[in-house]
């Protein structure tokens, strides 16, 4: 179980009211308990750290509350490891036209970076970002790597755009250092369907093997191994649809949009308490076109995108909007408490109370 936040305390007055509830009671249910709550008194602030580095950051990844990396455009990759007060920007030589969408960092020396579009790239560094290594490359036509996840420091996977009209997966049981393509596993894409590097988080990786993702465009899916299925979610246009999905135990959040209408809050977030074999709308949802989502625990998640930034303490049950501030990724640190943003014009920022 994570350790709860100390801001997200106070946070839980405005979920008590619903006294002992039940995040398993149905949203008919839940929706009279929210009738006439007051606004929260105790929210917490979006710091901004650094702006102004040439650079839209998709990819970030917190080691700890110290170590923090992002990636981005412009072969862009920077590190922190004082907690967000300091940066170290490097442009990857050879790759200074490239968009680096996602970023996983294991320590202060060690990530491994993924590149669009063709061909697709896969870095990795040892030496805290000073030297990149190409570990993985694909230059098959219509290459697109749009994501991927660690189930710990050894095993990952990586998802990419639909290639001769099936889902395109490679996979790492060493960190990164080599990839394969993932041949045991085969899904048939729809047409119009892809898988959009938002932030880096539309693939979540278990350390049994299994995945799940979400796909986006004119259609909208589940996907992982086991059971596939089209979602109760924005979906239609070629920038529609899911942009992430988080797991707690058995909890799990997506959220999604409309890229091109980012103020629109038609279904734009799905959430589940059973381990993803159903799946509910929220009783009120996101603001906006969201990119990102997380859990900090069981209750508390956190999500974020160029509408701005929301925030739950029912599970997902209930957003709360409390900064208009465009931002395409957040993420916590994987031992500690600390919550990061990353966006354009190299804007990183801190989660504060």
């Amino acid at each position: 179980m994570m350790t709860k936040l100390s801001w997200i305390t106070p946070l839980l007055a405005f979920s008590s009211l619903a006294g002992t509830e039940n995040l398993n009671s149905t949203p008919t249910a839940y929706a009279k308990t929210l009738q006439g709550q007051p606004a929260l008194t105790d929210t917490p602030k979006v710091q901004l750290l650094t702006s102004g580095t040439e650079t839209s950051l998709r990819g970030l990844s917190v080691v700890n509350d110290k170590v923090v990396w992002v990636s981005g455009s412009k072969g862009k990759v920077g590190r922190s490891v004082d907690g967000g007060v300091t940066w170290q920007w490097t442009t990857v030589p050879g790759f200074e036209k490239r968009d680096f969408r996602d970023i996983e960092a294991f320590d202060e020396k060690t990530a491994v970076i993924i590149a669009i579009a063709e061909p697709a790239n896969i870095l990795r560094t040892e030496d805290g970002g000073a030297t990149w290594t190409t570990v993985f490359t694909d230059t098959t036509k219509g290459m697109f790597l749009d994501a991927m996840d660690f189930a710990d420091n050894k095993k990952g996977i990586v998802v990419g755009d639909p290639i001769d009209g099936k889902v395109y997966l490679a996979t790492t049981s060493d960190g990164g250092k080599s990839w394969a393509k993932l041949k045991a596993v085969t899904i048939p894409a729809k047409e119009g369907e892809g898988f959009f590097a938002a932030s880096g988080t539309n693939i979540v990786y278990e350390k049994n093997g299994l995945f799940s993702a979400v796909s986006g465009g004119k259609v909208s899916r589940f996907v992982d191994p086991r059971n596939t299925f089209v979602l109760d979610i924005t979906q239609g246009r070629e920038m529609t649809g899911p942009n992430s999905i988080a797991t707690h135990g058995q909890h799990a959040a997506i959220v999604a949009g409309d890229y091109e209408n980012n103020k629109d809050t038609t279904k734009n977030c799905l959430i589940s308490f059973d381990g993803m074999k159903t799946w509910q709308a929220p009783v009120k949802g996101p603001k906006g076109y969201r990119s990102c989502v997380i859990y900090l625990d069981e209750r508390s998640l956190v999500t974020c995108g160029t509408a701005g930034i929301d925030i739950s303490t029912d599970g997902g049950k209930y957003w709360h909007f409390i900064s208009p501030e465009a931002y395409h990724v957040c993420q916590k640190a994987k031992k500690g408490k600390a919550v990061f943003f990353a966006g354009g014009n190299g804007r990183i920022a801190k989660l504060v109370h």
